[in-house]
């Protein structure tokens, strides 16, 4: 028994790590390229695997996609509890702009943000986008019976527009360096963001 145990967990954990190799060469070629433009292949060499794998494991290129699009959708929803307040959700805005992961948050964002072609695709990606919107405008006091509530979800839109763009220029203009950088936000760090991403919110979502 303890030997069969021995000879399967190895393959599972190869299996696994194939999984994450697909699934991240797969958000940077979508974020990148866009869906259209993405082969398999592409995929493939960039995860250093064999191309029959991404059958494999996620059955098509479309399958693929909808495994990085869910797995983008689920970190944002989840970076976000209902409880927080405006500004303990401005430290923690501010916090994933400058967190120590800069290459692949501006990636997981450029993927919620890219048209695919792909209906079921679109349906998660504009659902994902809608309910984080949701949710700032319901920290912000909205009640999904206000009169006024298509007004509270347009200035929560605009919030979640600012912070995707913020934090994909930051990164656009890092890669760039030197005079490509968009000074003084390329650099900015967490207490030079945080006045102004709280006053951003404030001003959008403090009088809903």
């Amino acid at each position: 028994m303890s030997e069969d145990a021995g000879a399967v967990a190895p393959r599972r954990r190869d299996a696994d790590g194939t999984r994450r190799l697909l699934l991240a060469a797969g958000r940077r070629r979508f974020a990148s390229d866009g869906y259209a433009a993405t082969t398999v292949r592409h995929i493939a060499d960039d995860a250093g695997v064999n191309v029959a794998l991404i059958s494999r494991y996620f059955t098509s290129k479309e399958g693929l996609f909808e495994a990085c699009l869910t797995g983008a959708a689920d970190e944002l929803e989840r970076s976000v509890e209902q409880d927080l307040t405006l500004e303990e959700l401005a430290g923690r805005m501010v916090r994933q702009i400058t967190g120590p992961d800069p290459v692949d948050r501006p990636t997981q964002l450029l993927l919620l943000m890219r048209t695919s072609g792909d209906e079921h695709a679109e349906l998660i990606r504009l659902r994902t986008l809608r309910t984080f919107a949701e949710r700032l405008a319901a920290i912000a006091g909205s009640r999904p019976d206000d009169p006024d509530r298509e007004r509270m979800l347009l200035r929560a839109q605009l919030v979640v527009a600012a912070g995707f763009g913020i934090s994909i220029m930051r990164s656009w203009t890092q890669a760039s360096a030197g005079s490509g950088a968009m000074e003084p936000l390329t650099s900015a760090g967490e207490a030079e963001l945080a006045g102004p991403v709280h006053d951003l919110l404030i001003a959008l979502l403090g009088g809903l």
